[in-house]
């Protein structure tokens, strides 16, 4: 029971945190957050290749999950660091 609880009170507070976020600092931290995913799948190996099974299918579903996540917040931060590049543009005939 307490650790529903925890879950609840944690989910509340991650919303809460995520709504106060300024909409400029939203694709920044998503950057950051992709380390975070990094060890996820390091930990997702780690316990899939542990033993067969469902561990084993919960470990493979949760390096896939990671792996989405990761390769998402990188085309996200690509895309906004392209708004910053300047254009070049070719020689004029």
């Amino acid at each position: 029971m307490e650790l529903i609880v925890i879950f609840v009170l944690s989910t509340l507070v991650g919303a809460e945190l995520i709504k106060k976020v300024p909409p400029t600092l939203h694709t920044p931290l998503m950057s950051g957050s992709n380390a975070i995913s990094g060890i996820t799948i390091v930990g997702a190996i780690l316990v899939g290749g542990m033993t067969g099974g469902m561990t084993g299918i919960f470990g493979f579903l949760a390096v896939v999950l990671a792996m989405v996540n990761v390769m998402g917040g990188y085309l996200v931060t690509d895309r906004m660091l392209q708004m910053f590049k300047k254009k070049v543009e070719g020689p004029t005939a």
